[in-house]
């Protein structure tokens, strides 16, 4: 009894403080109406001298998607909303001291992110190359749900660090956006209950742990559990486990998607939609191992949109995971196919 009592006063304190943070912070800037609510920013880009090459992730595949929307003509470049970069007091809202001090290891964030020749530059040269493009992403997920709110949906062309929870890094993600974006929801939109839809092929672990036991989140994982990361204390925290084996293929996926939607709508009645909408459930990724065509990855968005918009809950999309060139044409084909069925609207009229 001692102990709990004495420790509910430093909770509160922590609590004051993240409230405080997330007041003070200046990523929940206003865009005006003639830009639409697609998120990017050209300093979300990773080149590191090649280095960036040696992770199977495109690094260059958040501005390849807006290019791809431009040279369509599906999207003014005029009318995409710049985020601003992170702040540490902004990380703070999640992320301990300690654990951003770490960072400051050039020998941690190559681990972090799987690339080890990283541990041999500078600090300051991967904080500006790698690390400072992740921050922005940060601030993209953080804008999209505000935008989202007032909007009706957002997406941000980069974001979706799952594996990133507060206190530990992985897995190609450094910071905890996904964490941040909901806590950041909770005090800045006057929202209480929050539905995290991660369709990432991995288990996305970090926002797991961060919400353990936390009733105002629900979160519906649809995985392959046969690949990184096994994280077998973060399963016990998914409100609706949904485990797809390698070798998966488009109709048995969405055929399971659907039922597993239907779950989620009787289950829990969110005010806001977080999808986590990673594209390495593409038949060929050599991480993911499911076999989903890219009309399923198209079908898939357009289901989890449909879901949301039916029911008037705000919906925020990341672009998360995926490890081939062509996840950049694939994603820009599944906006273009949101816009078409009229479940967003990037109408270039308002520009």
């Amino acid at each position: 009894m001692t102990s709990s009592s004495s420790s509910s006063p430093s909770t509160s304190d922590a609590e004051t403080l993240r409230r405080s943070r997330i007041l003070k912070s200046k990523l929940y800037l206003d865009v005006p109406l003639p830009k639409v609510p697609i998120v990017y920013s050209a300093s979300y880009d990773i080149a590191f001298l090649g280095i960036e090459k040696l992770h199977p992730f495109d690094s260059s595949k958040w501005g390849r998607i807006c290019q791809f929307l431009i040279s369509d003509g599906a999207l003014d470049k005029k009318c995409i909303a710049e985020p601003l970069e992170a702040s540490q007091d902004d990380l703070l809202v999640v992320h301990p001291e300690s654990y951003l001090n770490s960072l400051k290891s050039s020998a941690n964030v190559a681990r972090i992110i799987e690339v080890p020749p990283v541990a041999l530059f500078p600090n300051c040269l991967v904080q500006q190359k790698v690390l400072s493009p992740f921050r922005n992403q940060v601030g993209g997920t953080i804008l999209a749900a505000k935008l989202a709110k007032e909007r009706g949906w957002a997406i941000n062309v980069g974001g979706g660090f799952h594996h990133c929870s507060g206190e530990k890094g992985g897995g190609f993600c450094a910071y905890a956006d996904i964490s941040l974006c909901v806590h950041y929801a909770f005090v800045r939109l006057n929202i209480s209950r929050v539905m995290i839809i991660d369709l990432d092929a991995h288990q996305g672990n970090g926002h797991e742990l961060d919400f353990a036991g936390d009733r105002r989140v629900y979160i519906l994982d649809m995985y392959n559990p046969g690949i990184y990361p096994f994280d077998y204390e973060a399963k016990r925290y998914i409100d609706q486990k949904v485990e797809v084996m390698s070798g998966t293929t488009t109709n048995e996926y969405l055929k399971k998607l659907d039922e597993a939607l239907e779950v989620a709508a009787r289950m829990f009645d969110p005010e806001l939609v977080v999808y986590n909408a990673g594209t390495d459930i593409l038949d060929g990724d050599p991480l993911g191992r499911l076999k989903i065509s890219p009309d399923g990855i198209a079908n898939r968005d357009e289901k989890v949109f449909r879901f949301a918009r039916e029911r008037n809950i705000p919906i925020a999309m990341l672009t998360s995971g995926g490890y081939m060139k062509s996840n950049a044409r694939i994603i820009a084909d599944s906006v273009i196919n949101l816009s078409q069925k009229h479940l967003i609207d990037m109408g270039k009229n308002g520009a």
